[in-house]
Protein backbone atom coordinates (compact mmCIF):
# COMPACT_ATOMS: atom_id res chain seq x y z
CA UNK A 1 0.00 0.00 0.00
CA UNK A 2 1.15 3.19 -1.02
CA UNK A 3 1.01 6.14 1.56
CA UNK A 4 1.58 9.81 0.62
CA UNK A 5 4.61 11.57 2.01
CA UNK A 6 3.18 14.07 4.66
CA UNK A 7 4.03 17.94 2.86
CA UNK A 8 6.28 19.86 5.60
CA UNK A 9 6.59 23.65 5.56
CA UNK A 10 10.02 23.52 3.50
CA UNK A 11 8.10 21.27 0.64
CA UNK A 12 5.93 24.35 0.61
CA UNK A 13 8.13 27.11 0.71
CA UNK A 14 9.95 25.31 -2.64
CA UNK A 15 6.87 24.87 -4.01
CA UNK A 16 5.30 28.07 -3.55
CA UNK A 17 8.69 29.70 -4.69
CA UNK A 18 7.72 28.40 -8.30
CA UNK A 19 4.35 29.76 -7.78
CA UNK A 20 5.67 33.04 -6.86
CA UNK A 21 7.69 33.00 -10.23
CA UNK A 22 4.66 32.05 -12.45
CA UNK A 23 2.40 34.94 -10.75
CA UNK A 24 5.36 37.76 -11.10
CA UNK A 25 6.81 37.16 -14.28
CA UNK A 26 7.85 40.66 -14.77
CA UNK A 27 8.98 41.01 -11.19
CA UNK A 28 7.47 43.71 -10.97
CA UNK A 29 7.33 42.70 -7.02
CA UNK A 30 9.53 45.08 -5.12
CA UNK A 31 13.02 43.91 -5.60
CA UNK A 32 12.49 40.80 -7.11
CA UNK A 33 14.09 41.61 -10.50
CA UNK A 34 17.74 41.04 -8.04
CA UNK A 35 16.86 37.67 -7.26
CA UNK A 36 14.42 36.70 -9.61
CA UNK A 37 12.82 33.83 -7.00
CA UNK A 38 15.96 31.79 -7.36
CA UNK A 39 17.43 30.05 -4.32
CA UNK A 40 21.37 29.47 -4.01
CA UNK A 41 22.39 26.57 -3.48
CA UNK A 42 21.90 24.35 -0.12
CA UNK A 43 24.01 25.27 2.83
CA UNK A 44 25.57 21.51 3.51
CA UNK A 45 25.22 20.70 7.36
CA UNK A 46 29.53 20.81 7.62
CA UNK A 47 29.53 23.95 6.16
CA UNK A 48 26.32 25.40 8.76
CA UNK A 49 28.29 23.73 11.54
CA UNK A 50 31.45 25.42 10.71
CA UNK A 51 30.32 28.78 10.42
CA UNK A 52 28.22 28.47 14.07
CA UNK A 53 31.68 27.19 15.72
CA UNK A 54 33.35 30.30 13.87
CA UNK A 55 31.37 32.82 14.82
CA UNK A 56 30.00 31.29 18.34
CA UNK A 57 26.71 31.32 17.90
CA UNK A 58 23.82 28.74 17.10
CA UNK A 59 21.20 30.00 14.35
CA UNK A 60 17.27 29.73 15.17
CA UNK A 61 16.20 26.18 13.78
CA UNK A 62 13.81 27.47 11.22
CA UNK A 63 16.73 29.51 10.11
CA UNK A 64 19.14 27.09 9.39
CA UNK A 65 16.51 24.45 8.18
CA UNK A 66 16.08 27.12 5.45
CA UNK A 67 19.48 27.56 4.55
CA UNK A 68 20.27 23.85 4.49
CA UNK A 69 17.06 22.70 2.98
CA UNK A 70 15.58 25.24 0.73
CA UNK A 71 18.87 27.41 -0.42
CA UNK A 72 21.56 29.31 1.12
CA UNK A 73 20.25 33.03 0.76
CA UNK A 74 18.56 34.14 -2.51
CA UNK A 75 14.99 35.08 -3.24
CA UNK A 76 13.25 36.43 -0.55
CA UNK A 77 11.09 39.71 1.02
CA UNK A 78 13.00 42.95 -0.43
CA UNK A 79 16.18 42.49 -2.15
CA UNK A 80 16.20 38.63 -0.61
CA UNK A 81 18.06 36.82 2.06
CA UNK A 82 21.90 37.40 2.12
CA UNK A 83 24.24 33.81 2.19
CA UNK A 84 25.15 33.01 5.28
CA UNK A 85 28.87 34.14 4.32
CA UNK A 86 27.77 37.46 3.52
CA UNK A 87 25.65 38.04 6.74
CA UNK A 88 28.52 38.91 8.78
CA UNK A 89 29.96 41.21 6.67
CA UNK A 90 26.89 43.42 7.96
CA UNK A 91 27.21 42.22 11.59
CA UNK A 92 29.89 43.02 13.98
CA UNK A 93 31.06 40.11 15.87
CA UNK A 94 30.71 42.18 19.43
CA UNK A 95 27.31 42.46 18.55
CA UNK A 96 26.63 38.82 17.50
CA UNK A 97 28.04 37.79 21.16
CA UNK A 98 25.79 40.75 23.23
CA UNK A 99 22.75 40.03 24.67
CA UNK A 100 19.66 41.39 22.62
CA UNK A 101 17.99 44.11 24.27
CA UNK A 102 15.41 44.81 21.61
CA UNK A 103 11.66 43.82 22.44
CA UNK A 104 8.25 44.30 20.15
CA UNK A 105 6.64 46.50 22.76
CA UNK A 106 9.37 48.80 23.12
CA UNK A 107 8.10 52.48 24.40
CA UNK A 108 9.63 55.22 22.33
CA UNK A 109 10.83 56.61 26.11
CA UNK A 110 12.97 53.22 26.15
CA UNK A 111 14.17 53.17 22.17
CA UNK A 112 15.24 56.91 23.12
CA UNK A 113 17.66 56.69 26.15
CA UNK A 114 18.91 52.98 24.39
CA UNK A 115 19.83 55.26 21.55
CA UNK A 116 21.02 58.73 23.29
CA UNK A 117 24.72 58.04 23.28
CA UNK A 118 24.12 57.70 19.36
CA UNK A 119 22.18 60.93 18.93
CA UNK A 120 23.40 63.25 21.43
CA UNK A 121 26.64 63.65 20.83
CA UNK A 122 27.75 64.35 16.71
CA UNK A 123 31.68 64.21 18.05
CA UNK A 124 31.26 61.00 19.84
CA UNK A 125 34.42 58.99 19.20
CA UNK A 126 34.35 56.42 16.55
CA UNK A 127 35.00 53.55 19.64
CA UNK A 128 32.18 54.43 22.06
CA UNK A 129 29.83 54.61 19.07
CA UNK A 130 30.61 51.35 17.98
CA UNK A 131 29.58 50.01 21.65
CA UNK A 132 26.55 51.86 21.91
CA UNK A 133 25.60 50.68 18.22
CA UNK A 134 26.58 47.23 19.11
CA UNK A 135 24.16 47.51 22.08
CA UNK A 136 21.39 48.34 19.84
CA UNK A 137 21.68 45.38 17.55
CA UNK A 138 23.14 42.96 19.62
CA UNK A 139 22.13 39.64 19.67
CA UNK A 140 20.65 39.81 16.22
CA UNK A 141 22.35 38.80 12.51
CA UNK A 142 21.78 40.85 9.81
CA UNK A 143 19.93 38.68 6.79
CA UNK A 144 19.34 40.88 4.38
CA UNK A 145 18.55 44.72 3.50
CA UNK A 146 15.11 46.27 2.38
CA UNK A 147 17.10 48.94 0.77
CA UNK A 148 18.52 52.76 1.67
CA UNK A 149 19.06 52.54 5.75
CA UNK A 150 16.75 49.77 6.17
CA UNK A 151 17.68 46.23 7.30
CA UNK A 152 16.52 42.74 7.77
CA UNK A 153 18.01 41.22 11.04
CA UNK A 154 16.79 37.70 12.91
CA UNK A 155 17.62 37.50 16.76
CA UNK A 156 19.80 34.89 17.59
CA UNK A 157 19.07 34.70 21.33
CA UNK A 158 16.73 35.50 24.24
CA UNK A 159 13.19 35.05 24.29
CA UNK A 160 12.20 36.67 20.75
CA UNK A 161 15.27 34.18 19.33
CA UNK A 162 14.35 33.47 15.51
CA UNK A 163 12.33 36.75 15.20
CA UNK A 164 12.65 38.84 12.19
CA UNK A 165 13.15 42.80 12.95
CA UNK A 166 13.32 45.55 10.44
CA UNK A 167 15.83 47.93 11.08
CA UNK A 168 16.30 51.57 10.48
CA UNK A 169 18.84 54.20 11.35
CA UNK A 170 18.56 55.04 14.71
CA UNK A 171 15.47 58.06 14.75
CA UNK A 172 14.53 59.06 18.19
CA UNK A 173 10.66 57.83 18.77
CA UNK A 174 11.08 54.77 16.25
CA UNK A 175 12.13 51.63 17.21
CA UNK A 176 12.40 49.00 15.47
CA UNK A 177 9.92 46.68 14.29
CA UNK A 178 9.80 43.17 14.97
CA UNK A 179 7.35 41.14 12.16
CA UNK A 180 4.46 39.35 13.08
CA UNK A 181 5.24 35.84 12.81
CA UNK A 182 7.51 34.13 15.41
CA UNK A 183 9.85 32.17 12.74
CA UNK A 184 11.39 33.16 9.95
CA UNK A 185 9.57 30.01 7.69
CA UNK A 186 6.47 31.23 9.00
CA UNK A 187 7.56 34.97 7.69
CA UNK A 188 9.15 33.80 4.21
CA UNK A 189 6.15 31.96 3.30
CA UNK A 190 3.88 34.50 4.26
CA UNK A 191 6.00 36.79 2.03
CA UNK A 192 4.84 34.09 -1.09
CA UNK A 193 1.68 33.91 0.15
CA UNK A 194 0.58 37.78 -0.34
CA UNK A 195 2.66 37.65 -3.61
CA UNK A 196 0.45 34.51 -5.27
CA UNK A 197 -2.56 36.27 -3.69
CA UNK A 198 -1.62 39.23 -5.45
CA UNK A 199 -1.66 41.23 -2.30
CA UNK A 200 -0.02 44.66 -2.48
CA UNK A 201 3.15 44.21 -0.44
CA UNK A 202 5.09 47.38 -0.94
CA UNK A 203 5.91 47.28 2.88
CA UNK A 204 5.76 43.23 3.16
CA UNK A 205 5.87 42.23 6.66
CA UNK A 206 4.83 45.75 8.01
CA UNK A 207 0.86 45.01 8.32
CA UNK A 208 -0.59 42.63 10.15
CA UNK A 209 -1.35 39.52 8.36
CA UNK A 210 -4.68 37.67 7.57
CA UNK A 211 -7.35 37.44 5.12
CA UNK A 212 -10.44 40.01 5.26
CA UNK A 213 -12.53 37.72 7.60
CA UNK A 214 -9.79 37.11 9.94
CA UNK A 215 -8.51 41.49 10.12
CA UNK A 216 -12.42 41.90 10.73
CA UNK A 217 -12.67 39.29 13.57
CA UNK A 218 -9.72 40.51 15.02
CA UNK A 219 -10.57 44.33 14.89
CA UNK A 220 -14.04 43.09 16.29
CA UNK A 221 -12.36 41.57 19.31
CA UNK A 222 -9.63 43.90 19.94
CA UNK A 223 -9.38 44.39 23.23
CA UNK A 224 -7.76 48.08 22.33
CA UNK A 225 -7.75 50.67 20.01
CA UNK A 226 -3.84 49.87 19.26
CA UNK A 227 -4.95 46.08 18.03
CA UNK A 228 -8.41 47.64 16.24
CA UNK A 229 -5.62 50.01 14.35
CA UNK A 230 -3.48 47.69 13.66
CA UNK A 231 -6.03 45.44 11.93
CA UNK A 232 -7.31 48.02 10.01
CA UNK A 233 -3.99 49.27 8.87
CA UNK A 234 -3.69 45.06 7.58
CA UNK A 235 -6.69 45.92 5.45
CA UNK A 236 -4.43 47.68 3.28
CA UNK A 237 -2.39 45.17 1.92
CA UNK A 238 -5.91 44.10 -0.29
CA UNK A 239 -5.97 45.64 -3.74
CA UNK A 240 -9.38 46.25 -3.00
CA UNK A 241 -12.08 44.15 -0.54
CA UNK A 242 -15.20 42.53 -0.97
CA UNK A 243 -18.85 43.85 -0.31
CA UNK A 244 -18.75 42.71 3.06
CA UNK A 245 -15.37 44.32 3.71
CA UNK A 246 -16.79 47.48 2.66
CA UNK A 247 -20.31 47.24 4.43
CA UNK A 248 -17.90 46.66 7.87
CA UNK A 249 -15.65 49.52 6.88
CA UNK A 250 -19.14 51.86 6.28
CA UNK A 251 -19.82 51.13 9.30
CA UNK A 252 -16.83 51.87 11.19
CA UNK A 253 -16.79 55.59 9.28
CA UNK A 254 -20.53 56.47 10.64
CA UNK A 255 -19.97 54.95 13.95
CA UNK A 256 -16.26 55.06 15.29
CA UNK A 257 -14.55 58.79 15.41
CA UNK A 258 -11.10 57.14 16.43
CA UNK A 259 -10.79 54.93 13.11
CA UNK A 260 -12.96 57.24 10.64
CA UNK A 261 -10.04 58.65 8.93
CA UNK A 262 -8.62 54.99 8.34
CA UNK A 263 -12.10 53.43 7.22
CA UNK A 264 -12.65 56.23 4.72
CA UNK A 265 -9.21 56.02 3.04
CA UNK A 266 -9.72 52.30 3.03
CA UNK A 267 -13.29 52.62 1.35
CA UNK A 268 -11.66 55.29 -1.14
CA UNK A 269 -8.97 52.70 -2.43
CA UNK A 270 -11.96 50.37 -3.59
CA UNK A 271 -14.70 52.36 -4.61
CA UNK A 272 -13.81 56.25 -4.42
CA UNK A 273 -17.65 57.10 -5.33
CA UNK A 274 -18.70 55.02 -1.90
CA UNK A 275 -16.56 56.96 -0.49
CA UNK A 276 -17.77 60.50 -1.71
CA UNK A 277 -19.94 61.28 0.94
CA UNK A 278 -17.86 60.27 4.26
CA UNK A 279 -15.07 62.60 2.91
CA UNK A 280 -16.92 65.45 2.88
CA UNK A 281 -17.84 64.90 6.09
CA UNK A 282 -14.64 64.84 7.10
CA UNK A 283 -13.71 67.82 5.29
CA UNK A 284 -16.34 69.37 7.65
CA UNK A 285 -15.52 68.16 10.60
CA UNK A 286 -14.51 70.23 13.67
CA UNK A 287 -11.51 68.11 14.00
CA UNK A 288 -8.17 68.82 12.35
CA UNK A 289 -6.58 65.39 11.94
CA UNK A 290 -10.28 64.67 10.03
CA UNK A 291 -9.63 67.78 7.83
CA UNK A 292 -5.76 66.81 6.76
CA UNK A 293 -6.86 63.32 6.32
CA UNK A 294 -9.70 64.39 3.84
CA UNK A 295 -7.14 66.34 2.09
CA UNK A 296 -4.45 63.67 1.82
CA UNK A 297 -6.91 60.68 0.70
CA UNK A 298 -8.63 63.51 -2.03
CA UNK A 299 -4.70 64.24 -2.77
CA UNK A 300 -3.72 60.56 -3.56
CA UNK A 301 -6.85 59.98 -5.52
CA UNK A 302 -6.16 63.28 -7.70
CA UNK A 303 -4.79 61.68 -10.59
CA UNK A 304 -7.54 59.32 -11.68
CA UNK A 305 -10.47 61.30 -10.25
CA UNK A 306 -12.72 64.71 -10.35
CA UNK A 307 -12.27 66.52 -7.50
CA UNK A 308 -14.27 69.27 -8.62
CA UNK A 309 -17.07 69.03 -6.07
CA UNK A 310 -14.87 69.09 -3.34
CA UNK A 311 -12.77 72.63 -4.54
CA UNK A 312 -15.48 75.12 -2.89
CA UNK A 313 -15.14 72.96 0.45
CA UNK A 314 -11.93 73.30 0.84
CA UNK A 315 -11.57 77.29 -0.53
CA UNK A 316 -14.50 78.04 2.34
CA UNK A 317 -12.16 75.76 5.21
CA UNK A 318 -8.83 77.66 4.30
CA UNK A 319 -8.64 79.54 7.51
CA UNK A 320 -8.69 76.68 9.24
CA UNK A 321 -5.37 75.91 7.54
CA UNK A 322 -2.48 77.01 10.45
CA UNK A 323 0.33 73.87 9.55
CA UNK A 324 2.84 73.72 6.43
CA UNK A 325 1.54 70.21 6.28
CA UNK A 326 -2.12 71.18 5.98
CA UNK A 327 -1.33 73.97 3.38
CA UNK A 328 0.80 71.57 1.33
CA UNK A 329 -2.06 69.04 0.80
CA UNK A 330 -4.53 71.72 0.03
CA UNK A 331 -2.28 73.30 -2.41
CA UNK A 332 -2.05 70.29 -3.94
CA UNK A 333 -5.32 70.03 -4.67
CA UNK A 334 -6.26 73.49 -5.71
CA UNK A 335 -3.57 74.02 -7.94
CA UNK A 336 -4.63 71.28 -10.00
CA UNK A 337 -7.88 72.82 -10.47
CA UNK A 338 -6.38 76.38 -10.79
CA UNK A 339 -8.21 77.63 -7.22
CA UNK A 340 -5.57 79.15 -6.13
CA UNK A 341 -5.14 83.38 -6.42
CA UNK A 342 -2.34 85.53 -4.48
CA UNK A 343 -5.56 86.70 -2.89
CA UNK A 344 -7.14 83.96 -1.55
CA UNK A 345 -3.55 82.73 -0.38
CA UNK A 346 -2.54 86.28 0.96
CA UNK A 347 -3.11 85.17 4.99
CA UNK A 348 -0.34 82.16 4.28
CA UNK A 349 1.73 83.95 1.52
CA UNK A 350 2.04 87.00 4.42
CA UNK A 351 2.23 84.84 7.69
CA UNK A 352 4.85 84.98 10.79
CA UNK A 353 5.77 81.27 9.53
CA UNK A 354 8.33 81.65 7.02
CA UNK A 355 7.78 77.88 6.92
CA UNK A 356 4.16 79.05 6.12
CA UNK A 357 5.29 80.99 3.29
CA UNK A 358 7.68 78.91 1.68
CA UNK A 359 4.47 76.12 1.30
CA UNK A 360 2.30 78.84 0.01
CA UNK A 361 5.24 80.36 -2.54
CA UNK A 362 5.07 77.05 -4.34
CA UNK A 363 1.40 76.37 -4.27
CA UNK A 364 0.75 79.44 -5.95
CA UNK A 365 3.90 79.33 -8.66
CA UNK A 366 1.47 78.69 -11.25
CA UNK A 367 -0.80 82.18 -10.31
CA UNK A 368 -1.21 84.16 -13.02
CA UNK A 369 -0.86 88.18 -13.25
CA UNK A 370 1.03 88.18 -9.72
CA UNK A 371 2.40 91.36 -10.73
CA UNK A 372 -1.29 92.86 -10.46
CA UNK A 373 -0.65 91.38 -6.68
CA UNK A 374 1.91 93.41 -6.38
CA UNK A 375 0.84 94.74 -3.03
CA UNK A 376 0.49 91.54 -1.61
CA UNK A 377 4.05 90.31 -2.90
CA UNK A 378 5.60 93.44 -1.11
CA UNK A 379 3.71 92.22 2.31
CA UNK A 380 5.33 88.98 2.05
CA UNK A 381 8.22 90.44 1.87
CA UNK A 382 8.64 93.58 4.33
CA UNK A 383 9.66 90.16 6.66
CA UNK A 384 13.59 90.36 4.78
CA UNK A 385 13.48 86.73 5.24
CA UNK A 386 16.21 85.99 2.91
CA UNK A 387 14.53 82.39 2.13
CA UNK A 388 11.06 84.04 1.40
CA UNK A 389 12.62 85.63 -0.86
CA UNK A 390 14.84 83.47 -1.98
CA UNK A 391 11.71 81.07 -2.78
CA UNK A 392 9.76 83.92 -4.59
CA UNK A 393 12.54 84.44 -7.07
CA UNK A 394 12.97 80.80 -7.37
CA UNK A 395 9.29 79.64 -7.81
CA UNK A 396 7.37 83.19 -9.29
CA UNK A 397 10.72 84.71 -11.50
CA UNK A 398 11.42 88.11 -10.99
CA UNK A 399 8.59 90.69 -10.71
CA UNK A 400 8.66 93.52 -12.72
CA UNK A 401 7.42 96.37 -10.17
CA UNK A 402 8.95 99.16 -9.11
CA UNK A 403 8.09 98.80 -5.28
CA UNK A 404 9.26 95.42 -5.40
CA UNK A 405 12.77 96.61 -6.42
CA UNK A 406 14.44 97.37 -3.14
CA UNK A 407 13.98 93.91 -2.32
CA UNK A 408 15.81 92.11 -5.45
CA UNK A 409 18.59 94.56 -5.19
CA UNK A 410 19.16 92.95 -1.72
CA UNK A 411 19.68 89.30 -2.80
CA UNK A 412 21.25 91.15 -6.14
CA UNK A 413 25.02 90.14 -5.47
CA UNK A 414 24.31 86.60 -4.93
CA UNK A 415 22.34 85.77 -8.16
CA UNK A 416 24.27 87.85 -10.24
CA UNK A 417 27.28 85.37 -11.06
CA UNK A 418 24.34 82.70 -12.05
CA UNK A 419 23.22 83.53 -16.22
CA UNK A 420 19.60 82.12 -15.50
CA UNK A 421 18.85 84.20 -13.12
CA UNK A 422 20.56 87.09 -13.82
CA UNK A 423 18.65 86.74 -17.08
CA UNK A 424 15.40 86.98 -14.68
CA UNK A 425 16.75 90.13 -12.68
CA UNK A 426 17.65 92.34 -16.33
CA UNK A 427 14.60 91.24 -18.06
CA UNK A 428 12.53 93.12 -15.19
CA UNK A 429 14.68 96.08 -15.18
CA UNK A 430 14.36 95.92 -19.24
CA UNK A 431 10.40 95.96 -18.70
CA UNK A 432 10.92 98.56 -16.52
CA UNK A 433 12.67 100.09 -18.46
CA UNK A 434 15.56 100.60 -16.61
CA UNK A 435 19.20 100.26 -17.32
CA UNK A 436 20.75 96.45 -17.10
CA UNK A 437 23.00 97.97 -14.40
CA UNK A 438 20.95 99.17 -12.48
CA UNK A 439 21.12 97.17 -9.40
CA UNK A 440 25.03 97.67 -9.46
CA UNK A 441 24.65 101.52 -8.95
CA UNK A 442 22.65 100.82 -6.44
CA UNK A 443 20.02 103.42 -7.47
CA UNK A 444 16.63 102.72 -5.56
Amino acid sequence: MWFRKKETQLDRIQNKLNQAMSKDKDFLVFGASSHQYKVNEKLTAKALADWQAHNQVTLPEPYAQFLTNVGNGGAGPYYGIYPIEKTTSYTEHQALLAKSVLHPEMTKEEWNHLIEPLTKDEDIPDEEYDDARNKVLGGMLCIGTQGCEYDMYIVLEGKYRGRIVYTSDFHPDHPFFFVYEDSFLDWYERWLDEIILDYDIGWFGSRMPGDENALIQIYQSAPNEEIQAKALDGIFKFKAVSQPTLIFLKKIAEQSPKNRATAVRLICKTSFDTGRKYLLELLQSDEHEDFLQALMILHASSKTVNLKEFIPVILHSLDRIHDPETLRYAGYILEDYGAITLQNFAPFLCDADPKMQTTAIYAARSCENKLGSWQIIEQMLVGDDPHVLKNSILYWGVIPHEKLLPYYKAVWPEYKRNPNFKEKFIGCLQELHLPDDYFDKGES
